[in-house]
């Protein structure tokens, strides 16, 4: 270092600025960095959560977890919830924000309206939901609000155990998930719209394009980046899924409605297999890690293409 070249000014600058991002790196690094790392130690121990003692079991617990049915089963439901999301939650939220950034009546409102279902609670939207699809009787009457619409509009035939039953149980949380989080897709989408030049519209219309044409070749050309973004954060966020299970179902249908998180909480709680519930953990966040290089390495090559 040249001393020469020492300015104790700058040096008192580059520390004050430092000092407005330290909180936030103390605070990372506390809730973020620390437990990533732990995990990962904790995966290769037998642990039950509550002794100070464990047991160094190495790649044991990985072992395990690669022959684990249930395991599978559950990554195979979290990617029939994210199948279903990425394509009707998708295209709903793609055909709503081309609805919204035309000049139509009331779209501010509608803007505001369908944004609603992300804010709210997964609690109370599962336990909303659940009520809905509901198939108790009283009186010989249906209570869940889509039995008792089905009878009272002559389709009684219709209604059915939705939640009860593991061939629906989890469709039917699969699309309260869409309903929920398509607002998220909705807003992303309406602003890349709104980032596109109009003349581009003008230009392609002068040379005699249908509106077939400019969706085509202007509309679906410029969100492409757009796009992946809401794929990616779809991914994430329905790989994910748990509050909505629990609300919903519980576990109460067994391993017919289990995904990831909730079969990482069985192994807490169930057997108090910490260890084996922190592989599980490493395991999912490896997929998901690739999951989304993949989709980054496919974004960058659109960019280029």
């Amino acid at each position: 270092m040249n001393i020469n070249s020492f300015s104790w000014p700058r040096l008192q600058d580059n520390l004050k600025n430092f000092s407005f991002a330290f909180p936030a790196i103390i605070i990372f690094s506390i809730f973020y960095i620390y437990p990533f790392f732990d995990i990962f130690r904790l995966s290769f121990h037998q642990w039950n959560g509550i002794t100070p003692s464990m047991k160094y079991v190495g790649l044991q617990n990985f072992r395990e977890l690669m022959g684990d049915a249930v395991w599978w089963q559950a990554m195979g439901h979290a990617a029939y919830i994210t199948l279903i999301a990425l394509t009707f939650q998708n295209i709903l939220a793609f055909a709503l924000a081309l609805a919204c950034d035309r000049e139509i009546r009331m779209r501010r409102f509608y803007r505001v309206v369908f944004f609603i279902p992300p804010v709210l609670s997964e609690v109370v939207v599962g336990l909303i939901w659940q009520w809905i699809l509901y198939a108790g009787m009283q009186d010989g009457q249906h209570i869940g609000l889509l039995n008792y619409w089905l009878t009272q509009t002559g389709l009684p035939q219709l209604a059915h155990n939705w939640l009860s039953d593991p061939k629906t149980a989890l469709t039917c949380i699969a699309v309260v998930h869409c309903w929920k989080g398509f607002g998220w897709g909705f807003i992303m989408l309406l602003a890349g719209l709104q980032t596109i030049d109009r003349q581009l519209y003008e230009a392609a219309r002068v040379d005699g394009a249908n509106s077939w044409k400019l969706f085509t070749n202007v509309t679906v050309p410029m969100m492409v980046p757009v796009m992946l973004v809401v794929v990616i954060l779809t991914v994430l966020g329905s790989m994910q899924v748990f509050v909505l299970v629990l609300s919903m179902v519980g576990q109460g249908l067994g391993y017919h409605t289990e995904v990831p998180v909730t079969r990482i909480l069985a192994a807490m709680t169930g057997t108090n297999r910490f260890g084996y519930a922190c592989a599980m953990g490493v395991n999912f966040g490896v997929i998901l890690i690739m999951v989304s290089v993949a989709f980054k390495s496919l974004s960058g090559r659109l960019k280029q293409a």
